[in-house]
């Protein structure tokens, strides 16, 4: 193992972890502050993406599409599960989180994108197992999540009494 392979693999842990805390604390539903992350994640991946020279083969493209499928349906399930409550602190504050299935569902994607990962390096792909394509699906989860949530977040009783 490389120190930029162990490097890589210490990052992605701490992004797992980070994220699968969010997903169990009470937070503030702010859409610019949900799409940082998101938008950190994907500019992050597609700058890795475009240092890699690489030629682009077919099980790339077929990899690349079926992580952005799993990226796009586990947001979305994401954002269907988030709850909401009113801030202890300032009632006209709507917090959301998506608890333990939220937690099982982000595991899920990161279990299937790995198997995807193993399968694509067994079939000669380069770019679609790289850093820069597990971040960029990572972003495209979390931006899914966070635009489900923030258009829930308009029709939900708590989040309109404060207003």
């Amino acid at each position: 193992m490389t120190s930029s392979t162990l490097t890589d693999l210490v990052l992605g842990l701490a992004l797992i972890v980070y994220i699968s805390s969010r997903q169990l604390r009470w937070r503030p539903v702010d859409p610019a502050r949900m799409l940082k992350l998101p938008l950190i994640l994907g500019a992050a991946g597609v700058v890795l993406m475009a240092r890699q020279t690489t030629t682009v083969k077919p099980v790339d493209i077929v990899i690349l599409g079926l992580s952005a499928l799993l990226a796009v349906v586990s947001g979305a399930m994401m954002g269907a599960i988030t709850r909401f409550r009113r801030s202890a602190a300032d009632p006209r504050v709507t917090e959301s989180r998506t608890g333990w299935l939220g937690v099982a569902i982000f595991f899920g994607l990161i279990v299937i994108r790995v198997g995807l990962d193993v399968a694509g390096h067994r079939m000669g792909s380069d770019l679609a197992v790289s850093t820069g394509v597990i971040l960029l699906v990572l972003g495209v989860n979390r931006l899914t999540a966070a635009l489900v949530v923030s258009a829930r977040r308009h029709r939900h009783p708590l989040a309109m009494a404060g207003k």
